[in-house]
């Protein structure tokens, strides 16, 4: 297969030179182009990258330097595969084609289960740049996958899957499922100040393994963004397209507009510390009353619309929050975030428990090249989220897109520890990562049970006012393991041979015990994140 694709890179690339710096296309959101980003950003940080918000544009880390990461990665400038056409020095219009073939197939045991069940997904990633200041990108795949039981006893109601949406069939037989994400980019007259997206995609803010902002765990949403670069400030703007389907049934006829605008100014203070604000507001196209469609007054692009917002009587939901990171000693990175879905000083000073003290933050850290061992990474997370954060008095409202959270995976009432050690040498891999979470559930048994987990009902249904903690109502305790072996067959291209071992616990106070191990194997070349830790 290496001779296969080696030949297919003689024939299609060719005449690549350091002339065409494409200021408009994105980087790919996946764990493989992250890590190569890290380890570059750790140890050459700069005033004009900022790493809190994903996907990172290219004129943002045009003079990312290989060399940095210690093993072999997809290329900050990658053109494998690729064909420069009308090249020539006189032409002032050259263009850059590249293809990307997707294919993730494997087979899975699920040892609960007692099955053994193959997957397949197959698709193309394209990629065109006219000049450098205009890229069109487009990946289109679709497949049948199995899952574990764990993750089964969500899907099974909703046929909705993380990251992906709509699916089909059931897990016996596997599920079947299709998208495509896709983008046009324009960076007016090959500048890195301004730059124009509209496309159908996702976006991720924090440096670390989960968001309590804004993460890439719901499936795509169209957008509109505009991202500005001004000396030590980032500014991204977008307004995005999403969907209600609590109601629908599994009936896209049924599913509801729902509209957001989102704001994300980041600042480098310094080159090793950088500071982000982040606010957004979430209201739903239809009512009892009226459709509303796209709400004009929230095309503001201006950052501190909460003000805005209180001056129209606005009773849509609005969400602030904080992102800060620092790095030190060319090795490590600390990073926090704290999210205000609500925010009532005298109540947080009394210690009530009141019910409207919704609030979410993380902190974390990761060490590259650790105790001076190159490609050695470890990673220690924490998250925690408390009752109602997310929720509205209007669950279409919610902090949620296609039935999935726009934040944690986890939506809200819990506290999570993350670990995380990988080693990393030329073409191979080995990780670990462990999980704990500590989730307070509604109850089965009783009627009307809202104990703030659940970001899909009415905060109206609350119990009471005061009294609130975190991870109250059933408490379940999640443990979980993960161990995988990657081989990068062509590094170039993402291609990876895997094998990993899963190990799932869980328990509640109620007599509930769930051991669920579940081991995979497969070869892939899909350029997003597969959550399998919800």
């Amino acid at each position: 297969m290496k001779k296969v694709f080696a030949v297919l890179f003689f024939f299609f690339t060719f005449g690549l030179n350091a002339q065409y710096e494409q200021m408009a296309r994105n980087a790919f959101i996946c764990p493989e182009v992250d890590q190569a980003f890290e380890y570059w950003n750790i140890q050459r940080p700069n005033l004009t990258f900022h790493s809190s918000f994903k996907p990172y544009l290219s004129s943002t880390f045009n003079d990312a330097t290989d060399s940095i990461v210690p093993f072999k990665f997809y290329a900050f400038r990658n053109f494998f595969l690729s064909k420069m056409l009308n090249e020539a020095p006189e032409k002032r219009i050259w263009y850059n084609l590249q293809i990307h073939p997707i294919l993730d197939a494997g087979i899975t045991y699920d040892d609960i289960l007692k099955q053994t069940a193959p997957e397949a997904t197959g698709g193309m990633h394209f990629k065109a740049n006219i000049n450098n200041d205009f890229t069109f990108a487009a990946t289109v795949f679709g497949g049948k996958t199995s899952l574990p039981f764990f993750m089964d006893t969500t899907v099974a109601n909703q046929k909705i899957l993380p990251a992906t949406g709509q699916a089909y069939g059931d897990n016996k037989k596997g599920y079947t499922f299709f998208d495509y994400t896709g983008y046009m980019s324009y960076s007016p007259k090959n500048n890195k100040i301004f730059n124009f997206q509209l496309g159908r995609d996702k976006h991720f803010i924090g440096d670390g393994y989960r968001s309590v902002l804004l993460s890439d765990y719901a499936p795509a949403y169209p957008f509109f963004r505009i991202n500005t670069n001004i000396w030590r400030f980032q500014y991204n703007v977008w307004y995005t397209w999403m969907y209600d389907v609590s109601k629908a049934n599994g009936f896209q006829s049924q599913f509801q507009n729902k509209f957001g605008t989102f704001h994300y100014l980041s600042y480098n203070i310094i080159k090793q510390l950088n500071v982000g604000i982040f606010e957004n507001i979430i209201w739903r196209g239809t009512d009892t009353n009226q459709v509303r469609t796209f709400d004009a007054s929230y095309l503001n692009p201006i950052v501190f619309f909460r003000p805005q917002e209180y001056a129209l009587g606005s009773p849509d939901n609005a969400f602030l929050g904080l992102n800060i990171n620092a790095k030190l000693f060319k090795t490590l990175k600390l990073y926090g975030q704290l999210g205000l879905d609500e925010f009532f000083l005298k109540e947080i000073r009394l210690r009530r428990g009141w019910w409207a003290n919704k609030q979410s933050w993380q902190l974390g850290a990761k060490y590259i090249n650790a105790f001076k061992q190159k490609g050695l990474d470890l990673q220690f997370e924490y998250n925690e989220v408390r009752p109602y954060t997310y929720t509205h008095g209007v669950p279409e409202q919610n902090y949620a897109h296609y039935g999935m959270p726009l934040a944690h995976p986890f939506c809200a009432n819990f506290r999570e520890l993350l670990g995380f050690i990988s080693y990393r040498k030329d073409n191979w891999q080995i990780s670990a990562r462990g999980m704990y979470a500590l989730v307070g559930k509604d109850s089965v048994s009783t009627k009307g049970s809202n104990v703030g987990q659940n970001i899909f009902l009415s905060y109206t249904t609350r119990p009471f006012e005061y009294g609130h903690s975190t991870a109250q109502g059933i408490q379940t305790n999640i443990l979980q393991s993960t161990i995988k072996f990657t081989y990068y067959l062509i590094p170039d291209m993402n291609l990876r041979v895997e094998l990993g071992y899963l190990q799932r616990a869980e328990s509640n106070k109620n007599g509930y015990v769930l051991q669920n191990p579940f081991i995979y194997f497969g070869i892939r070349s899909s350029f997003w994140n597969r959550y399998n830790d919800y």
